[in-house]
């Protein structure tokens, strides 16, 4: 853990080796008796602890947030703007100890790391922007004297819980829009990521200090899953926004919506490209390996599945392997190595399952899969990114294995690979690689992608700040980030004036007094 400055980096970011796991800004509740250990999956030693959440620190958090939200609501939302911009100032100065710890507690490489704080950053930017533009609109009333319009208000507390592929930009995707929504909100961070969640809680605070804003703002409760389940079962939290597995997606979307309350789903992604004979074959390569093999495979927007042309199939397929042989693997600190491990071993096991799968139902490996040993790769977590032929009916190509496992499947015409790429359960990104302009085109159409997010000529690996991130079917329906994404934070309310001295009535009813 001395290497890469990685101690250094910890005590820049205010981590101590016992933390705890409850803050309402910069109040620490609790105590440290129970806690959650935090093993890298780089090197597989301890870099901290962190204390689990009670529930009498929740409710604490929660009452604390309840009292704040009274007052940030009515602060002007470019001053609440304001505030996320100066966040988004903190960011740049602790963006190169908070991209090392993203990079050695999560495991994906150090650019990678400083690639989500720029996330962050971006987010904060954005937001501070949009600050001065939660706009309504006006309409013309059916009645003489009288305007319309409607608005946008905030909700109260917003409750998000994150997965641990992206432990830190999930959260200010979400916290920058619901600030300057005029939400408060309260944080449950991946117990697999425990210690990126504390170092934000220690950045943030900086920022509520400096303004001698009231506790309650900003709230962070670490624990597992039934944490979460305090949260989605809270009427007082009258949104959560969950990113992670389906299965995870189907309880909170389930628990919320019998409260009638509201929820941001980002889950589970099976991508494809689709590789027509115009593709241009350099680009195509580059966008399959990096959809592929980047975080080691654990995005929810990584390549699973590569549709190509017959006519092409053999060339891609062999261009592939080549591309593969010429990966390294190991610490993702050192920025000569490709691909990093993966978050644990429970992950090692998925995806020896997984090839094993897609063997016994007729696929064959293409690319040799297996776990790395030796030096460098005590943690036991290192796995060699693997290629299979497969068919898209298989049951593990339906099934999304976070590992870098790519299916390749093959085609004969545009409609059979476009009904290929939407025949999944999930529905986030996709990608066509084509110089046809018609083929694009149809891609983009009604008849094309049935997916949230549908790229040409660039992978489906990664996200812009701008555009409104999320996807169909069961990836959740949810939209975080750009675009009008910020409304998903908000309750919407239409409003009626009547500026006469008389009160019609509608559809011409008469009732006089």
């Amino acid at each position: 853990m001395d290497q890469f400055g990685m101690q250094e980096a910890l005590k820049t970011l205010g981590l101590a080796e016992i933390n705890k796991g409850c803050s309402t800004g910069n109040n620490w509740l609790g105590s440290t008796s129970n806690l959650i250990e935090s093993y890298s999956p780089v090197d597989g030693k301890l870099i901290g602890k962190v204390a689990v959440s009670t529930k009498e620190d929740y409710e604490a958090a929660i009452a604390e947030g309840q009292k704040a939200y009274k007052t940030w609501r009515v602060m002007p939302a470019p001053l609440r703007g304001e505030i996320v911009r100066q966040f988004g100032n903190k960011l740049r100065d602790y963006k190169e100890p908070l991209g090392k710890l993203v990079s050695y507690e999560m495991g994906k490489s150090y650019q990678e790391g400083l690639g989500e704080v720029q996330e962050m950053i971006d987010i904060c930017d954005f937001a501070v922007g949009l600050s001065r533009q939660l706009n309504g609109m006006t309409m013309h009333s059916e009645r003489p004297g009288h305007r319309m319009y409607d608005q946008y208000h905030p909700l109260g507390v917003v409750g998000i819980i994150s997965a641990f592929n992206f432990p830190v930009a999930v959260w200010a995707w979400n916290t920058a829009l619901a600030w300057i929504c005029g939400n408060v909100c309260i944080w449950k961070p991946s117990e697999k990521a425990p210690m990126c969640g504390v170092a934000c809680q220690n950045i943030m605070a900086e920022v509520l200090k400096e303004n001698d804003l009231p506790e309650g703002i900003c709230a962070l409760v670490n624990g597992d899953y039934k944490v979460g389940e305090w949260m989605t079962n809270d009427k007082r939290v009258p949104l959560i926004s969950a990113t992670g597995s389906t299965r995870m997606g189907r309880i909170v979307g389930a628990t919320v919506a019998e409260r009638f309350g509201k929820s941001i789903l980002e889950l589970g992604g099976n991508n494809a490209i689709i590789v027509t004979p115009d593709a241009d074959l350099e680009m195509t390569i580059i966008g399959a390996v990096f959809g592929a093999v980047g975080t080691a495979g654990q995005r929810c927007t990584s390549t699973r599945r590569l549709i190509i042309h017959e006519s092409i199939y053999e060339m891609v397929k062999e261009k592939l392997a080549a591309a593969y042989k010429q990966l390294s693997i190991g610490n993702p600190l050192d920025e000569n190595n490709h691909v990093g491990p993966l978050i644990d071993t429970d992950a090692v096991a998925m995806y020896n399952a997984a090839l094993t799968r897609v063997v016994e139902e007729g696929g064959s490996i293409i690319v040799e899969g297996g776990v790395l040993e030796g030096q460098g790769y005590e943690s036991g977590c290192y796995v060699k990114p693997a290629i299979a032929e497969a068919k898209n009916n298989f049951a593990i190509v339906q099934h999304e294995t976070f590992a870098p496992i790519l299916y390749l499947l093959k085609y004969s015409d545009l409609d059979e690979a476009i009904d290929m790429q939407n025949d999944v359960p999930q529905g986030l990104s996709s990608a066509i690689m084509t110089t046809n302009l018609r083929e694009a085109e149809r891609f983009l159409s009604h008849a094309g992608s049935d997916c949230g997010i549908a790229n040409v000529n660039i992978g489906t690996s990664g996200a812009e700040i701008g555009g409104a991130f999320g996807g169909e079917k069961e990836t959740g329906g949810g939209r975080e980030s750009g675009s009008d994404a910020w409304k998903g934070y908000m309750r919407r309310q239409t409003n009626t004036i009547n500026y006469s001295t008389e009160l019609p009535l509608a559809q011409g009813i008469k009732f006089e007094l």
